[in-house]
């Protein structure tokens, strides 16, 4: 194999590495990416620590958005699901920030996915 046609067959395979690992990144909100069980510890864990602002049907409250419906669906339908669980993670609680274990949230956040299906 000449020199250059290692050079391009490397580069090919990178491109190839590359491209797939961007497509295993590019999950979004619409994907369905959490389990059943995730999403029955979260439930439990939403009633606890976020019903009180956003509501026991996730619909919202004063100045909390929705976590269903249209208003949710149009804000987060096709955003990367990273996006999302970054936002969780770093400003909810209100009332605590950041209080909550990432698996709490991701929890959290699979029964939030589950509800708008």
């Amino acid at each position: 194999m000449s020199g250059v046609t290692r050079a391009m067959t490397i580069v090919a395979l990178a491109a190839a590495s590359l491209a797939a690992h961007q497509a295993g990144a590019t999950r979004t909100t619409n994907d369905g990416v959490f389990t059943a069980e995730q999403a029955t510890r979260g439930r439990a864990l939403y009633e606890q620590h976020c019903a009180m602002c956003h509501g026991p049907a996730l619909a919202g409250i004063e100045m909390a958005p929705p976590l269903a419906g249209a208003e949710f669906y149009a804000t987060w339908s096709g955003v990367p699901v990273g996006d999302l669980f970054e936002r969780i993670v770093l400003t909810m609680p209100q009332a605590k920030p950041g209080s909550l274990s990432r698996r709490q949230n991701a929890d959290i956040m699979a029964f939030i996915l589950s509800v708008n299906k």
